[in-house]
């Protein structure tokens, strides 16, 4: 990424955050650095900003980035066309938006044969230019010295036209006009949809916006999206209004600078462009504009709920019993080992058609009792609440959990490429009963097998900016794996190509190293995986885990540039750096201050105390289980009045979705919940919450299920 040292200031003050702290982030991701080791590892050069502000400035740089190129290229294409004055040049450079550049460069923009540049063709523009000055009341006889056959000017009518094709698009281009335009639309710019004639029944979904008004800066970011997509789909019309005596009012207080029969063509022009130029361009412009804000809210829902669902609370390490259930194919069942290797698998009918219910119940129990199982894990999908029934009903030798795990994304997983790499000789419903019970053990480490666009948890997914929603949702995955941390000699190629540092092309390679060597003993050997050079060591170890390895820091999140530091520190209590580890009261001796160097702050000191103190620790919640009401299996068990357990399941700018076991998720709108939600979903709910829910109403036609979270 290219760089220039004014950026810094701009962003600093733009952000109002300290410029050395904002040059040390752009110096940092200019050599590569990730965003989870900036923020983990450089705190004292960042000043401990979190990740959410080093992203931001990223996001500026690229922006500020991009403007200068668009800058060269215009200037570029100016110059090309010999038009390029100091004065033009200087106002292009002082430019602080896109807007602003590309307002400037329009006159001079490449078009295709448009009306004015065919008057021009035929000599009219110094006519256009005398009329425009207003300054005569005899047009006509202004007009008559440009009549020319030859050049294909045949009447004084189609000299004067020609005249106001020119002036029609110098008042389009004109940047204060444009400008008070725009301004107009964003005030008083009014949505205005229709359906589209013979389209009634096809999009009824669409009923509500089949004639819709709403001011367009009123409008939530997911209305704006739900219109564009029943205008993209053809059900209806959309139209961004402005009032037209208004805007041509407004440009002929810019242009009209008498009253006279010139005066009268300007005016003439002005309402000319306003309708065939102006009021397209702008529209269109307003469009995007307010599309990009809609995407950006919803790709920040997006990714805000894919975050909560990574950092889930995981299981951990236990022997499962996994079930893929199914009525006529019947339930697919799979054991894993604690480390999710899949041990055995079989079929069990215990509903119809064949209703094997004693069969199942005998096979389940000598599969509990062989394999010593401490986990059931029961896909929520078809047949999920009557399989979890089964199971509950069966007399165990000893507790056992039964859990109910979303299979949101599981059947993409088990068609994928990875899927069938990993279980060559097994079909679909093997591998997705292994990806329900590895969900649970660990939901992060099971997720990133999967592209998170298919884990459904946002709106409006497939209507946003695809680049836009995948980096977002890339980042999101790289941040969660890296607060998490890896464990290096188990993680998957998928969760090792999040780690800070590494990407897809080393995560190979540190797997064909890991299965030639058996494994990883320090985290030095990563010097030993081919093309993994300095930097990418110093990116990734920190967040790469060794359990029982030769060092026992290799475990923790301290990075190995700072291992002397906790040397130096056993060494003065006089104990092993093994020692230090778990042990508070050896801890609390140490005094941070004593070990600050030039590149180690206080920050980074009290860090490794943190990690000394709980190695690894892991900064997802406990695992709580949890079970959906017994009698409520299906939508016309429901009832208006009645409170039940919930699980949400996605959270939207308009409202929450709640699992209550019904096989159909209820909506508990923004108006149900808390007042301050409006602001900020995720400060009253975040994904898998158990909540309780009051049922308002249920319409089993539609299978809508309305839901109230207020006490």
């Amino acid at each position: 990424m290219e760089h220039n040292h004014s950026f810094d200031l701009q962003i600093a003050q733009e952000l109002q955050l300290d410029t050395h702290h904002v040059a040390n982030v752009i110096k940092l991701l200019n050599e590569g650095a990730t965003i989870p080791f900036i923020a983990r590892y450089r705190k004292e050069m960042t000043g401990t900003m979190d990740e959410e502000k080093i992203a931001t400035i990223q996001k500026r740089l690229e922006q500020l980035v991009e403007l200068e190129k668009r800058k060269e290229s215009i200037l570029a294409s100016i110059q090309e066309q010999e038009k390029l004055t100091p004065e033009l040049e200087q106002r292009i450079r002082d430019a602080k938006t896109m807007q602003e550049v590309e307002d400037l460069y329009l006159p001079y923009k490449p078009k295709r044969r448009t009306r004015a540049a065919i008057a021009r063709e035929k000599g009219l523009e110094p006519l256009a230019a005398q009329i425009m000055a207003q300054n005569t009341n005899d047009v006509s006889r202004l007009a008559t010295r440009f009549v020319n056959p030859q050049k294909g000017v045949n009447s004084l009518e189609e000299a004067l036209q020609g005249a106001q094709d020119i002036m029609a698009e110098w008042v389009s281009e004109n940047i204060n006009g444009r400008n008070r335009i725009r301004k107009i639309f964003h005030s008083k710019g009014e949505l205005r949809s229709s359906v589209v004639k013979g389209k009634e029944e096809e999009g009824k979904t669409y009923q509500q916006y089949f004639d819709f008004h709403e001011p367009i800066s009123k409008a939530p970011s997911h209305r704006i999206l739900a219109l564009f997509r029943a205008e993209e789909e053809a059900v209806i019309k959309l139209k961004i209004k402005v009032d037209d005596d208004e805007a041509i009012h407004t440009l002929e207080r810019i242009f009209l600078k008498n009253h006279n029969a010139s005066s009268d063509l300007v005016q003439e022009a002005i309402a000319d462009s306003w309708k065939r130029l102006l009021e397209p361009s702008i529209e269109n412009e307003i469009r995007g504009f307010y599309k990009e804000k809609a995407d950006e809210i919803a790709i920040k829902v997006f990714a805000e709920n894919l975050k909560q669902l990574l950092l889930a609370a995981p299981m951990g390490q236990k022997r499962v019993l996994a079930i893929d259930p199914g009525f006529r194919t019947g339930c697919k069942v799979v054991i894993l080992s604690e480390t999710g290797a899949l041990l055995h698998n079989e079929t069990i009918y215990p509903h119809p058609p064949k209703s094997d219910v004693v069969g199942s119940m005998r096979k389940v129990k000598s599969l509990v009792d062989a394999y010593k199982v401490e986990v059931i894990a029961i896909g929520n999908g078809t047949a999920g609440r009557e399989t979890e029934d089964f199971i509950r009903y069966i007399k165990f030798n000893r507790d056992i959990t039964a859990v109910m795990v979303s299979e949101s994304g599981a059947s993409v997983y088990s068609a994928s490429k990875i899927a069938r790499d990993e279980f060559p000789d097994y079909d679909i419903t093997v591998r997705g009963a292994v990806s329900i019970g590895r969900r649970l053990m660990d939901p992060l480490a099971e997720l990133v097998k999967i592209d998170p666009k298919s884990i459904g948890v946002g709106q409006y997914q497939h209507d946003v900016d695809q680049k836009k929603l995948g980096e977002s949702l890339d980042q999101t995955v790289m941040r969660c794996v890296n607060a998490v941390g890896v464990e290096l000699n188990t993680a998957s190629q998928q969760l090792l190509s999040y780690v800070s540092g590494v990407g897809p092309a080393l995560a190979a390679n540190i797997i064909n190293y890991r299965e030639e060597q058996g494994g990883f003993k320090s985290r030095k050997q990563l010097h030993e995986v081919p093309r993994l050079g300095d930097k990418a060591f110093e990116q990734c170890a920190g967040f790469l885990r060794i359990h029982g390895g030769d060092n026992p820091l290799d475990q923790s999140a301290v990075h190995p540039e700072s291992y002397h530091i906790v040397e130096k520190m056993a060494k003065h209590l006089n104990v092993k750096v093994n020692d230090l580890i778990g042990n508070k009261a050896l801890i609390g001796k140490i005094n941070p201050k004593d070990y600050v160097e030039h590149d180690f702050g206080l920050e980074t000191v009290g860090d490794i105390l943190k990690e000394l103190e709980k190695p690894g620790r892991d900064p997802r919640q406990d695992f709580e289980a949890f079970e959906f009401d017994k009698d409520i299996r299906d939508i016309e068990d429901l009832k208006a009045g009645m409170t039940l357990n919930g699980i949400v399941t996605n959270i939207t700018a308009f409202g929450t979705f709640v699992d209550i076991g019904v096989h159909q998720d209820g909506l508990v709108h923004i108006s149900q919940m808390a007042d301050h939600y409006i602001k900020d979903p995720n400060e009253v709910v975040h994904l898998n919450q158990k909540v309780r829910v009051k049922v308002l109403e249920v319409d089993v036609n539609r299978k809508r299920i309305s839901l109230s979270m207020k006490p």
